[in-house]
């Protein structure tokens, strides 16, 4: 038999950590509003727990005496939170592909998929050029700089080469 979860447990978990005017927070993100240094008016910025650089900075709405920012409130929050978590998805997504690239060429006897993974290390950043058949076995893997220029030509060019190191 499986737990369940009563209300006030589930309560709990979806409540806010803190819940102040310009403060809202919960296990995963932080909303804070913040002054905008560019101008008179106010951002709210998104923190991903854990990160100190916030996650995403967007313009926050005036305060009906025009001088304040409108305090934070729970569908606001529950909006930023989508906000934010989108913006990050799509980011992770976009390094993603630039790290990942692959293309398809023809090789003696079938398709060959060329892939080039690139390792971003601080210190001495590289890439993997490997090669893999139609049904996804491994044919050919090299290390390259991590600036190998990785296009159709040069990847039939390895492929027609025998997957010697270019």
């Amino acid at each position: 038999m499986t737990p369940t979860m009563n209300n006030d447990t589930q309560d709990m978990q979806d409540r806010p950590l803190a819940q102040e005017p310009r403060l809202w927070q919960n296990e995963q993100w932080t909303a804070q509003v913040i002054k905008n240094d560019d101008d008179d008016g106010w951002a709210v910025a998104m923190f991903k727990d854990g990160e100190s650089e916030p996650a995403l900075v967007g313009p926050w709405t005036m305060g009906r005496d025009k001088k304040n920012p409108k305090p934070l409130d729970g569908s606001a929050f529950i909006t930023l939170v989508k906000t934010a978590s989108e913006f990050v998805r799509r980011s992770e997504q976009q390094l993603h592909a630039q790290l990942n690239q692959s293309v398809t060429v023809n090789g003696k006897d079938s398709r060959v998929t060329v892939l080039l993974r690139i390792v971003p290390d601080e210190d001495s950043p590289y890439a993997v050029l490997s090669a893999q058949d139609e049904g996804g076995e491994s044919l050919a893997e090299v290390k390259v700089e991590a600036g190998f220029k990785f296009n159709r030509q040069t990847a039939q060019a390895w492929v027609d080469a025998d997957f010697v190191k270019p």
